[in-house]
């Protein structure tokens, strides 16, 4: 509560995205508490990347900050949200000191129903690839849909080109050395997760995360530079999850009962690359949207290479 009182009244925009960023890590504390480990991995990532995406706009933001301090909401409107907040996170506290007995959740239900034929030992990855995946594919379109969205922003003359700022070597020696020291950790972790959803809390949305954000901690220090948009191999990365969803999925009218059925005695193996495909997807999406749109023109064609405005040239 005291984080979430601390965003709202936050005069500096900066200030007001670390709160966010600490209530959202505090809310993933509160569904371990549920014991709901996957939610919480869930909700810790996307707490800290929509915090990384303030802590950016807050940046941007800074030149005019003080002329929009100014045109806050009073006193009365500002005291209504805090009370809302209170309230919210009092309800919350409530429901993680008072749980339901029996807890509500579908995992006792899942288990019963046929998870063996599956071949996981984690209910919450039996029903989001197996009795609801039609909900995690559309998942990853979105996330696709997004980045699509975030790219179109740009001018046209932009288009095809590098999302961010030109790297810039940092002199603060910590930071690069955490950027050259922990990529290979995180690596094997965002592993770990992907492999471990097949039994234990994991996922391809929480490795996916951890990857993506490595990456960033490496932009940060000023050791990559952003790929431009056009190229092949991040368009191939973007799409690599949904397509192999949605051929896992219409191989099932062939191989199994209908869409999205897994052939007898494969499931596990198909599951496995799918997440994979998904964990590929989930890291390069949320870089890009994390990068956001190209603001440096795309690199000089190569030479005897023709340029979109010759081809316009030439089509007239």
């Amino acid at each position: 509560m005291a984080a979430a009182i601390r965003a709202h009244v936050a005069q500096a925009t900066f200030a007001a995205a670390l709160g966010f960023i600490a209530y959202g890590l505090l809310l993933g504390l509160v569904w371990v508490r549920l014991g709901t480990v996957d939610v919480a991995l869930t909700a810790a990532t996307v707490g800290v990347m929509t915090g990384v995406l303030l802590l950016s706009a807050a940046a941007r933001m800074r030149a005019g900050e003080q002329a929009a301090i100014l045109e806050r909401p009073g006193p009365a409107l500002r005291g209504l949200i805090a009370v809302l907040c209170i309230a919210v996170s009092a309800a919350i506290a409530l429901v993680v000191l008072m749980p339901a007995d029996p807890a509500p959740t579908l995992a006792p239900a899942a288990a019963a129903n046929n998870l063996h034929a599956t071949g996981l030992g984690n209910p919450v990855t039996a029903v989001l690839m197996a009795y609801r995946a039609i909900d995690t594919l559309l998942v990853n379109v979105v996330l696709l849909i997004a980045v699509v969205a975030v790219w179109s922003m740009a001018p046209d003359s932009l288009w095809g080109g590098r999302p961010g700022p030109t790297p810039v070597r940092q002199d603060n020696e910590a930071l690069t050395f955490l950027a050259r020291l922990l990529p290979p950790i995180a690596v094997g972790v965002g592993i770990y997760l992907l492999w471990n959803d097949i039994n234990e809390p994991g996922g391809a949305f929480q490795g996916g995360a951890i990857l993506a954000a490595i990456w960033i901690l490496a932009r940060m220090a000023g050791l990559v530079d952003a790929p431009a948009i056009g190229r092949l191999s991040l368009r191939l990365a973007l799409v690599s999850g949904p397509v192999v969803f949605l051929t896992a999925g219409f191989a099932g009218f062939a191989l199994a009962e209908g869409f999205l059925a897994y052939p007898s005695g494969w499931e596990r193996p198909v599951i496995i690359v799918i997440n994979s495909a998904m964990t590929l997807t989930v890291a390069v999406t949320l870089a890009m949207l994390l990068e956001g749109p190209p603001t440096r023109p795309p690199s000089p064609p190569l030479a005897g290479m023709p340029t979109a405005q010759d081809a316009k040239r030439g089509e007239r």
